[in-house]
């Protein structure tokens, strides 16, 4: 494994374990622990995946068997907009979170959206970590000219913003201003959920052939060489070890090039920008 240094200092992996449309309890839970007894440390989860009791029974056990401990492990949750609607809202579903995961702490807590009213939601983020609960707060889906607006006008500057990244959607102006402000870029959607026949793209194919890996396992590798943090999700033990099998090689310069000229510009998984979109995002309670 390799890690990423947050802004606060903690070690941060570059590859996860998403739990992301997983809402059956044992399935996550049976999903979790063998991710942890393959090695992944960092599992992503969220309010709104409707499973952080399943992740929290999952971490329970794998430390109960002696597979990790608590402090070897990085576990992150989200704020969903339904609770970002003031500061004392926000804080107080963090803390039900941690309940559900039965944890004492969380390594980092994300705004999921910037929707609803964020700049609250983050003082509540900020509040939880100041008092120990979470050990870094972050932010989720804020593009480049929301990210430098939140950054400009508060304390404590984001450690993350997990945003969709992939060869397809590469976000090269996105990172530069994570740079700028020392936010690590985390990548939901690495594999651009199967679409653009990533998984048997002739050229992404040629390249891992080279070194004796599918086009799967070189997309990953192409986003932590740039420097961001990938979130695979697989309910099948053999796909996870697969993703897990990226740190024995090196892309070239070349083959960084070949990956990342296939970037359209856009996101076809879904648009932010879609007034639709917000109103059916806002429409959702947890």
């Amino acid at each position: 494994m390799e890690f990423v240094t947050l802004n606060t200092g903690a070690k941060m992996p570059l590859e996860s374990f998403g739990v992301f449309q997983v809402p059956d309890p044992k399935e996550c839970e049976d999903s979790v622990y063998s991710a942890i007894k393959v090695g992944y440390r960092l599992i992503d989860t969220a309010q709104a995946y409707m499973n952080e009791e399943a992740v929290g029974k999952a971490v329970a056990r794998a430390i109960a068997d002696g597979l990790t401990s608590r402090e070897e492990l990085f576990i992150t949750t989200k704020v969903w907009v339904s609770n970002m609607k003031n500061e004392d809202a926000a804080y107080e579903s963090i803390k039900v979170s941690l309940a559900k995961l039965g944890l004492d702490y969380v390594n980092l807590i994300l705004l999921h959206q910037p929707m609803g009213d964020y700049f609250a939601a983050y003082r509540g983020a900020v509040k939880a970590y100041r008092e120990g609960l979470v050990k870094a707060v972050g932010v989720s889906n804020f593009y480049p000219a929301i990210l430098a607006n939140l950054c400009e006008n508060v304390d404590v500057i984001p450690a993350v913003n997990q945003v969709e990244l992939h060869p397809f959607f590469a976000q090269e102006e996105a990172l530069k201003v994570m740079k700028e402000y020392g936010v690590a870029p985390q990548a939901w959607g690495p594999f651009a959920e199967g679409k653009h026949g990533i998984f048997t793209d002739p050229e992404l194919t040629a390249i891992g052939q080279k070194y004796g890996k599918s086009a799967a396992q070189v997309v990953l590798r192409w986003n932590v060489q740039r420097g961001v943090s990938v979130l695979p999700k697989s309910v099948h033990v053999d796909r996870m070890e697969q993703n897990f099998d990226i740190w024995d090689f090196t892309l070239t310069a070349d083959d960084m090039a070949v990956i990342s000229a296939k970037d359209k510009g856009h996101s076809e998984i879904v648009d932010h920008s879609s007034v639709e979109f917000v109103k059916f995002i806002n429409g959702l309670k947890v």
